[in-house]
């Protein structure tokens, strides 16, 4: 990694701080040596890149916010395995406190994301390169936004010494959209998904207007969208759709191989991983973590889907369990489920030999799972494990697989909300006008193997969007869109106090900076 990339990460660490920068890494690099002209703009914008790997590939950081609180996931304490003082069950419990661990670790990542990208604009990059680094800078603000409606901002090469000034709720989400639309037409086309691309802003832009009242109202919800944001949303849709970029996967799970960077069709924006190649790349631990120990890959036994949610699934539907083609390894003798969700005995897919747990039982994943698991014969076997990343047997710790960010499917299912919640329908593709016949192309279509639904209703839009982007750090946002997030779910049976719609800003950084207030009821 070069100077200006180590740079680039020893700033993000101090975006919030009003205390001294500390300018060294390993005693080697200080600002000063780093040119303030375009011969390191390339480097930095790597560095940008690169900066989004810790809080959206890793499971301490984004993907808990999003999953962990949800009916989708959880994360039991095993015995004496995964317990961390109760962060876990704090957020599926919707328990969670400022000091929470789970939730201080994505505000600073993605405030030192925003810091980077701002950062390297005072380098004179070319107007491309401003525009990817813009375009990022606007995504992790976006994430901001839906977690703490409060996005901390600096103009380019702004003192360090003053805290970060905010922006807070229709006022950021406002600041998002001027930004994407202004740097839109000086983004790439789709000729490289690992970098930010203009269908990658109208996907951005989709998000921010499918959500704008949600924005707008909360924590006073339910609340109802616009007609004008709903047609915003359908006419970002169909610019996708008929440019004719993109189209359904010949298979689901290809969009998740080892290999999707050749095999999907419909990823729209990834994070680029290369085996061995790619810094602080440990991504796989979200999706490895789920596997017990004896599983191949000395880890974790970790987090778990809720049965209410695998009961969502048709038997035959693709998504919920498949026997994924392996290239000759693990030869997979016996056929058996290796993407999906893993229910029942497990076994070895080199031999085929059933596996045991730690005690020498059978390793017997079980429908049946609790924030504590305390019953011997659980600890090991309780819940379903989802498993969507076919794993990079060659290197499953740094591996091929490109981490899939923003899809072609939700571009879809997006419309078809859009249209259900008022606005106009319109025909784009072979996908129909209504969100039934939109909806029915997704299932029916081979890839998924669903069988077609009679008639729309909300629920089955929230139904549908869990089926098709499951454990893809989308489920929060949709339950408190629809609704539900408040309401009782498996291991959280009760009411959730409405302040749980955001999370509470780090007390630390409350303390350091006078322009951020800590959210309300926290």
């Amino acid at each position: 990694m070069s100077k200006s990339c180590l740079l680039i990460i020893i700033l993000s660490l101090t975006m919030l701080c009003c205390t001294k920068l500390d300018e060294s890494f390993r005693g080697d690099v200080t600002s000063g040596q780093v040119k303030e002209d375009s011969s390191n703009a390339a480097q930095l914008l790597l560095g940008v890149y690169r900066s989004m790997y810790l809080p959206f590939t890793q499971q301490l950081s984004i993907f808990p916010l999003m999953e962990f609180t949800t009916d989708e996931a959880i994360m039991p304490t095993r015995g004496g395995d995964w317990d961390d003082n109760g962060v876990w069950r704090a957020l599926h419990e919707h328990k969670w406190l400022p000091n929470n661990d789970q939730i201080r670790q994505p505000f600073n990542h993605l405030n030192g994301t925003s810091y980077a990208a701002t950062d390297l604009l005072r380098y004179h990059p070319t107007e491309q390169q401003a525009a990817e680094a813009r375009f990022v800078r606007a995504w992790v603000m976006y994430l901001l936004l839906d977690f703490f409606d409060q996005v901390p901002y600096r103009d380019t090469a702004e003192s360090l010494v003053e805290p970060a000034r905010v922006r807070r709720g229709i006022e950021a989400l406002q600041y998002i959209i001027d930004e994407i639309r202004a740097i839109k037409p000086l983004l790439l086309p789709i000729t490289q998904n690992f970098r930010a691309n203009r269908f990658a802003a109208d996907f951005l832009l989709m998000k921010c207007y499918l959500n704008k009242h949600i924005y707008e109202h909360r924590p006073v919800l339910p609340a109802s969208p616009s007609a004008e944001d709903m047609n915003k949303v359908i006419e970002l849709a169909d610019d996708i759709i008929l440019n004719g970029n993109f189209s359904l996967s010949k298979n689901y799970f290809d969009n998740f191989a080892p290999d999707n960077s050749t095999l999907s069709n419909e990823n729209i924006f990834v994070l680029l991983n290369q085996p061995n190649a790619t810094p602080d790349n440990q991504s796989f631990l979200i999706w490895l973590m789920v596997l017990h120990y004896n599983q191949g890959f000395g880890c974790c036994n970790g987090g778990s889907t809720l049965s209410d949610f695998y009961d969502l699934f048709e038997a035959r539907d693709i998504r919920r369990g498949y026997t994924y083609p392996s290239s000759g390894f693990p030869p997979n003798p016996g056929n058996r489920t290796n993407v999906g969700f893993l229910f029942g005995q497990q076994y070895d897919w080199v031999v085929d030999t059933p596996l045991n747990d730690r005690l020498g039982n059978r390793l017997n994943f079980l429908r049946e799972v609790h924030n504590v698991e305390t019953v011997p014969s659980n600890i090991e076997n309780g819940g379903i494990r989802p498993l969507k990343y076919y794993p990079d047997y060659q290197s499953p710790f740094s591996p091929d697989n490109d981490f899939v960010l923003f899809r072609f499917s939700d571009v879809l299912l997006m419309k078809a909300e859009a249209i259900y919640r008022g606005g106009h329908a319109t025909s784009a593709g072979p996908y129909g006008s209504s969100p039934l016949s939109i909806i029915n192309y997704i299932r029916t279509h081979p890839s998924r193997n669903a069988s077609p639904l009679t008639a729309i209703t909300e629920q089955d839009l929230i139904d549908e969007r869990g089926r098709e982007l499951w454990w893809e750090s989308w489920r929060r946002q949709d339950m408190i869109r629809f609704g539900t997030f408040l309401k009782p779910f498996q291991e959280k049976m009760y009411d959730s106090d409405p302040k749980y719609l955001l999370f509470p800003i780090p007390e630390e950084q409350v303390a350091l900076n006078k322009y951020l207030k800590q959210n309300p009821g926290y």
